[in-house]
């Protein structure tokens, strides 16, 4: 019988995840998570699992041994705003967590796949590419893409990467991200802006190299997230850090016109200025750079921005 531990369980990839497991058959999971607001709680209530304990209560039970070893467990919990400025607080909720995570799973032969994050490209300078020899040399733009970057170069440095798995995921959106405040994705504020407005700013272009809503992303169904993070659950003699992306970038401009369509709306897109202190730290292109991850044996098809809205928008937000 296998067992789980899913960090992040509440939250949007973690939820996802404990729900694809069910959807195995497995319910013999512990969850955990800080439930601080009560979409977190609606994400649980669809789940099946054995026993769940606040994210404290978990790091505690960790630290003096009250938690049996598991067969996997997804490190998918951490604070994700881009904004956030106690580096105290992401050091050690963030970077501090992740490494005794990992060095209780090592110890106790727990599969340990955990989340990094496509913000450790920084502007993207140096590319997309999850190849060991470029991760020394990243500089993210935020203490939250520090946060993951110093964990990924502690695993690097001390040859973790031989035994666990670390995922960079780009812009992951769907079902269970209601409670990510400003960092929910722009096809949920979309959705409920449309809805009570009928039209939706996007960011003008800043730089002559790109037109309005003309910068891109590479955009991921949760659902496809899912899907590559339990590849490597099902392989675990395959490890490393790898990009999770479509390694297809799409504009702003496609992702709003792919939500007015599965609204049947017509399109109402007007344009604002970036505030001036993002500007430097903007993202005009991301893409992952997939050819490590198919090298490795994933070849998961993922689902085309269009269809992954209309799925998104039609058979959850409209049944909210």
């Amino acid at each position: 019988m296998e067992r789980f531990i899913v960090t992040g369980g509440a939250g949007l990839i973690g939820s996802n995840v404990v729900e694809a497991l069910n959807a195995r058959g497995f319910d013999d999971i512990l969850v955990t998570d800080h439930l601080n607001h009560p979409l977190k709680e609606k994400n649980l209530s669809r789940l099946r699992y054995t026993r769940y304990l606040d994210r404290d209560a978990f790091r505690a039970a960790l630290r003096a041994g009250e938690i049996a070893p598991a067969t996997t467990l997804f490190h998918l919990g951490a604070c994700s705003s881009t904004t956030e400025t106690n580096q105290a607080y992401l050091d050690d909720n963030n970077t501090g967590t992740t490494r005794e995570l990992c060095e209780w799973c090592l110890a106790n032969g727990t599969r340990f796949i955990y989340a990094s994050s496509a913000s450790t490209y920084g502007d993207g300078e140096l590319g997309y590419r999850d190849d060991d020899a470029v991760t020394p040399k990243l500089q993210p733009l935020n203490l939250y893409g520090w946060s993951k970057q110093k964990f990924d170069l502690i695993a690097l440095e001390r040859g973790w990467f031989k035994r666990i798995v670390g995922l960079k995921y780009f812009n992951v959106f769907g079902p269970g991200e209601g409670h990510k405040g400003e960092m929910r994705s722009v096809v949920y504020k979309a959705y409920h802006q449309i809805r009570e407005k009928g039209s939706f700013p996007l960011f003008r272009s800043h730089r002559p190299d790109y037109t309005d809503g003309g910068q891109v992303r590479d955009f991921v169904y949760v659902k496809d997230a899912v899907a590559v993070t339990l590849f490597f659950h099902d392989h675990p003699e395959i490890s490393g850090l790898f990009n999770c992306g479509t390694g297809k970038a799409r504009s702003w401009l496609d992702l709003l016109n792919a939500v007015y369509a599965a609204m049947g709306r017509t399109p109402q897109i007007s344009f604002v200025d970036m505030p001036a202190h993002l500007r430097d730290k903007y993202q005009y292109f991301t893409e992952a750079d997939t050819r490590k991850l198919h090298a490795a044996g994933c070849h998961h098809v993922f689902t085309s921005l269009e269809d992954a809205v209309r799925d998104y928008v039609q058979n959850y937000l409209e049944k909210e």
